[in-house]
């Protein structure tokens, strides 16, 4: 008896002992998880600073995604012996140089992606990759600047395709006006005065017009995250028809040194790449079709995957 009481008073204290020591513990960690968070703080500060400093700003982050997979007698689909994958990347990429009196500001967006379905039991089909997202765009934006916030400025903007029909669509937006930069990080360009220059085989649907640029560009990092919202539209003074504005966006979280997850989505509305598609692809092949007769289908994309600060 006297040594269960012994044991039971032992596994009593041992315990108390525990509790005590895990209170003790909690109690020193909460005021050095203020400690940390006052000193990222200050680094976030000193960040800043260095940001605002003149000369050139340059940095790259994207993601990369992919997927196999085979299936042999998956009679529960469609394909039931098949091979498939799907790879893709984006990169986003800046050169921005920030002057007393003068601002000049560079970016690329490239995203390409390709998918594979290999029917084994069709020697017919296409078995190799095919392309699937195909996204080219780089700007270049001159700034002179009247007060902290605004400056006059100019933009040249060029977006197409590249894995295919190179140029065929491709636009080149050339114009003038005033950017306002409310906070270091968003920059909005409104441009009257931009010509929309179109370049099409299909000259009787793509049209160069006059119209209004105006874009808006948000690009920040908070401690392991990166982001990079961009939206580009043009309203044309000539129709609605010729009018379009393409959105994309880029997330990365970093999970171990440059590598991370990213997450990248694209929104585009253009009347006449959907008229054309309409128009000219063989499977929805209607020649007779017109802007007045058509539904303009919101395009979008996007992509998952690893993620790589550059």
């Amino acid at each position: 008896m006297k040594k269960l009481l012994f044991t039971a008073m032992a596994f009593f204290t041992l315990m108390s002992a525990t509790a005590q020591t895990e209170e003790e513990l909690k109690a020193q960690i909460a005021p050095k998880k203020d400690s940390i968070a006052a000193i990222q703080s200050r680094v976030n500060a000193l960040q800043a600073k260095l940001d605002a400093l003149p000369g050139w700003k340059i940095g790259a982050f994207g993601t990369i995604g992919g997927s196999i997979s085979q299936f042999n007698n998956w009679f529960a689909q469609g394909i039931p012996n098949n091979s498939s994958g799907n790879i893709g990347f984006t990169v986003n990429a800046f050169a921005n140089l920030q002057e007393e009196k003068f601002f000049w500001r560079n970016a690329a967006n490239l995203n390409l992606s390709w998918v594979k379905l290999d029917d084994k039991d069709d020697p017919t089909d296409n078995d190799g990759f095919r392309q699937a997202t195909d996204v080219f765009n780089i700007s270049s934006l001159y700034g002179r600047k009247l007060s902290e916030k605004f400056a006059i400025s100019a933009l040249a903007e060029y977006r197409t395709t590249i894995l295919s029909n190179f140029n065929d669509p491709g636009y080149l937006d050339l114009g003038v006006g005033a950017t306002w930069t409310p906070i270091p990080d968003l920059v909005v360009v409104m441009h009257p005065l931009n010509y929309n220059f179109v370049f099409s085989k299909e000259d009787t649907i793509f049209e160069s017009s006059m119209g209004a640029k105006i874009v808006a560009d948000y690009t920040k990092q908070i401690g392991a995250i990166s982001f990079k919202s961009n939206l580009s539209l043009f309203q044309s003074y000539e129709s609605s028809n010729l009018s379009n504005w393409t959105w994309t966006n880029s997330f990365s979280y970093k999970l171990w040194k440059m590598i991370g997850v990213g997450f990248d989505f694209g929104l585009r509305n253009n009347k006449q790449e959907t008229l054309n598609y309409i128009v000219n692809n063989a499977s929805t092949t209607n020649p007779d079709a017109t802007f007045d007769t058509i539904d303009n289908e919101l395009q979008t994309y996007w992509t998952l995957g690893l993620s790589y600060k550059f």
